[in-house]
């Protein structure tokens, strides 16, 4: 079993899709928009990122957040870098041997990580 939908509350559509869109992998070409506003865009893994625009997202609490895994600690430090220079919102990174990540917010102030750490391995 494995999770791949997640559906977020978003005030400007076209923010968030951009956003999703230029910095996690979502492609454009996937998105199918509902009756009910709805739109949903997909990554190359088939993750279904449900976005449902024109919502007050009011404050969230200070845990909630949600993560994409890299396979690479030098991708999540590219990618840092890359929203760094972009002037996006970081507000946790940490780089140690074993555990690359950051978090950052999204137009609505959802708590997007960006990790690696390595895969165990059974003996």
């Amino acid at each position: 079993m494995h999770l791949m939908h997640l559906g977020l509350p978003v005030r400007d559509m076209l923010c968030s899709r951009r956003f999703y869109e230029t910095y996690f992998g979502f492609d454009p070409g996937t998105a199918q928009q509902y009756d009910d506003g709805t739109v949903i865009i997909r990554n190359a893994d088939g993750f279904d990122l449900a976005l449902h625009g024109g919502q007050d997202v009011g404050p969230l609490p200070p845990f909630l957040h949600f993560g994409f895994r890299l396979s690479d600690p030098g991708e999540v430090r590219a990618l840092l870098a890359r929203m760094r220079a972009d002037g996006l919102n970081i507000i946790e990174h940490h780089d140690e041997p074993a555990y690359v990540a950051f978090k950052c917010t999204d137009p609505d102030g959802h708590q997007v990580e960006t990790y690696w750490e390595p895969q165990e391995t059974s003996p």
